[in-house]
């Protein structure tokens, strides 16, 4: 079993990554030449004891001075030695302990004649490359051609996504559902030709995810106009610097078009299977089957829904509860808008099941062949 799967292609192209990957880390460890920032090397590490220190909320942490000594490795002071000084806590949430080899960001400056800086952070691009490298080799070793064509659709829509945002900003945001609604249609349409080729499963899955998508968005905004908004706090949205109604509108929307576009996916895969199967199925039996692989996958995708809202509101959510503020408010300033998101992508999912079962039965038909 384990030969079939090696084949001489794969050893090859397992070649080729193991290639590519070693060549991107280090790459990615002595690219500091394209950096306008100056990033330096911590070459030594002098700790001073921990002095333990209790807020007025009776919250304990230890707080720990560092003196770094830094070797630059860009820009017109590369090669120079340099000392900081660098506080962290044991919580480091708001601070960060670094070690020997560590590459940083530092921000030059004279004190007192001497040369100075200040931290600004990580150089963390190896871990984004080395993490990419992985999804790559997972992607081309298991899927192959099929994983290739995912792969290269993330990189388009991601692409597409930062040229939309650019567009955004040139706007002021004056049309962010018009700039982000056209793309949430492209992406459907990119990835799904892209990933299932133009074929009738690709109609049947890109009908579905669009129409899943925009009745739950307009249902959301028919509930939002009964209910004049409330429970609603926009103002929680941080670090925005235009209206935040519209840009919350996006957000949900696109998260939206993943979940539904998931669910239509394998919904209408199963549906084509089974006319393979069976070519004399009839269109009642493959929307029968729809609605009950819909049933079967719908609770499991809510949740998963579920879980990455509370990963994503889990550390904050600790915050305000251990600075004194109540449950309510809590919910209300940190919690509320993921909890909208969450329904309006259930509502999307629920949508879907009828959806893409309808349409694959009608686009399948009584069939000889797919």
């Amino acid at each position: 079993m384990l030969k079939q799967w090696f084949t001489n292609k794969k050893i090859v192209i397992l070649i080729v990554l193991l290639i590519i990957g070693g060549c991107s880390m280090w790459f990615v460890n002595h690219n500091q030449m394209f950096y306008h920032d100056t990033i330096a090397k911590v070459t030594k590490v002098a700790t001073d004891k921990p002095q333990k220190q209790v807020d007025t909320f009776k919250n304990k942490d230890q707080v720990t001075q560092q003196k770094l000594t830094l070797h630059i490795l860009n820009g017109n002071k590369k090669g120079q030695d340099i000392t900081i000084k660098n506080e962290y806590s044991d919580s480091q949430a708001a601070d960060q302990k670094y070690k020997v080899n560590d590459q940083i960001f530092v921000k030059l400056h004279h004190y007192d004649g001497k040369l100075g800086g200040t931290i600004q952070g990580f150089k963390r691009d190896y871990v984004l490359v080395f993490l990419a490298w992985i999804v790559v080799c997972l992607l081309m070793m298991s899927m192959a051609f099929k994983g290739s064509m995912a792969l290269l659709s993330v990189i388009l829509n991601a692409v597409l996504f930062i040229f939309a945002v650019k567009l955004d900003l040139h706007w002021q945001g004056n049309h962010v559902m018009a700039i982000f609604g056209t793309l949430a249609v492209v992406f459907s349409v990119l990835t799904l030709l892209l990933v299932l080729g133009p074929s009738k499963r690709m109609l049947a899955t890109l009908g579905a995810t669009i129409l899943g998508t925009g009745i739950s968005i307009l249902i959301s905004l028919a509930v939002f106009a009964l209910t004049h908004e409330k429970g609603i706090y926009y103002e929680s949205m941080e670090y925005v610097t235009q209206v935040p109604r519209p840009l919350f509108l996006a957000e949900t929307l696109l998260g939206s078009l993943g979940a539904v576009m998931d669910e239509s996916t394998d919904i209408v895969a199963t549906l084509f299977e089974l006319k393979s199967i069976d070519p004399n199925i009839s269109r009642g039996q493959l929307f029968l089957s729809g609605r009950k692989v819909g049933q079967s996958i719908m609770g499991p995708l809510v949740n998963v829904l579920f879980l990455i809202f509370m990963t994503d509101t889990f550390i904050s959510t600790l915050l305000y509860i251990k600075n004194g503020n109540s449950w309510g408010y809590t919910f209300a300033m940190n919690m509320s808008l993921g909890t909208v998101q969450s329904l309006i992508s259930g509502i999307g999912i629920v949508l879907a099941i009828p959806v893409a079962s309808g349409l694959a039965a009608l686009l399948l038909g009584r069939r000889q062949s797919v």
